[in-house]
């Protein structure tokens, strides 16, 4: 049949509907055997055990997305290669982990894994669309996704079947994810490399702290200020109240430049007279992002970083941005 562009909309129409009507189904059809799942899940990952997927073809694909997914919530899991698993990569199993075996028939070589899992003390959940076939019947728990029909006009690629199963599992993984308390801090934490990681970044992950953060009393000397600045090598000082040690304002290399200009003494005079006052600055607990976005609208160097109380507790030179790939 000739493609137009007509006939190529309504198949990919077609397509994405039948998908669409097998994620409804699986949905709708949640229940007390999810519940069950979730429940053993969490309890093996709360006694310190790991989650194993495996599965052949096409469902080995979701399994290693799956196995992924899981440890990028922290919930230690791996991928189990069907037919390895029989040639010595059983080694990665131990007692008291959760084997999730995928299969869409559930009839698959995946069942040779079944005698030597539960030898091992491994228990089995079966993620299939068929609860009668052989892999949920000697499962300890079932994860079941229902299927109409694959949207293949063959009816032979899998296409709708691997969508409701990936859907499904990942249902599993937020689940567990909410019932675990992760927070942004600990995805962060799982994520240290690429945009993913930057995203989630804190200001108290890069700023500048102990010796290369300088800090000294308002009521110093300009040379004094200039002395820390040097032995810190930064382009800028955080000047404090002291009586409570609370930030009262910034002097920077450009500030220095400036208060050379009134005259031969300028050394001895208090840094109070050169400093500026108010500072831009921003909270230890803030998003790096937000850091990034007060470097670009006040076009600044440095930026002081406070605590709730504050105080100075770090310092961000716009030198270190790019290197930690935030910009």
């Amino acid at each position: 049949m000739a493609l137009t562009p007509k006939s190529i909309l309504r198949r990919a129409r077609h397509c994405i509907q039948v998908e669409g009507d097998a994620l409804a189904e699986t949905a709708t059809g949640l229940g007390k055997e999810f519940v069950a799942t979730a429940q053993a899940v969490d309890a093996v990952l709360q006694r310190g055990g790991k989650l194993i997927f495996s599965g052949v073809g096409k469902s080995a694909h979701i399994a290693q997305k799956l196995a992924g997914t899981f440890n990028s919530t922290g919930a230690t899991s791996a991928f189990l290669d069907a037919t390895q698993a029989l040639h010595g990569d059983l080694g990665l199993c131990r007692e008291g982990d959760l084997a999730i075996l995928l299969s869409n028939s559930g009839q698959t070589e995946v069942l040779q894994l079944l005698p030597a899992l539960k030898r091992l003390g491994v228990g089995i959940v079966a993620f299939t669309s068929r609860p009668d076939s052989d892999l949920a019947k000697n499962a300890d728990h079932h994860l079941y996704y229902r299927v109409p029909k694959e949207a293949c006009p063959l009816a032979l690629a899998p296409t709708a079947s691997t969508t409701a199963a990936l859907a499904l599992g990942d249902a599993l993984a937020m689940v567990l994810l909410e019932a675990r308390g992760l927070t942004r801090d600990d995805f962060a934490l799982y994520h240290p490399a690429g945009n993913l990681g930057a995203l989630l970044l804190k200001v108290r992950d890069l700023m500048r702290t102990g010796e290369r953060l300088p800090v000294m009393p308002e009521t110093c000397t300009t040379q004094e200020a200039i002395m820390a600045m040097t032995k810190a090598k930064t382009g800028s000082v955080a000047l404090v109240s002291a009586r409570n040690g609370k930030l009262t304002g910034i002097l920077t290399d450009g500030d220095f430049r400036r208060s050379a200009l009134t005259g031969p003494d300028f050394l001895h005079q208090p840094v109070a007279n050169f400093m500026t006052r108010s500072p831009k600055t921003i909270r230890d607990d803030a998003l790096a992002v937000e850091a990034l976005r007060v470097f670009e609208l006040h076009k600044i160097d440095d930026l002081i970083v406070l605590n709730a109380s504050g105080k100075p507790v770090g310092l961000i030179d716009g030198q270190d941005l790019p290197k930690l790939k935030i910009v």
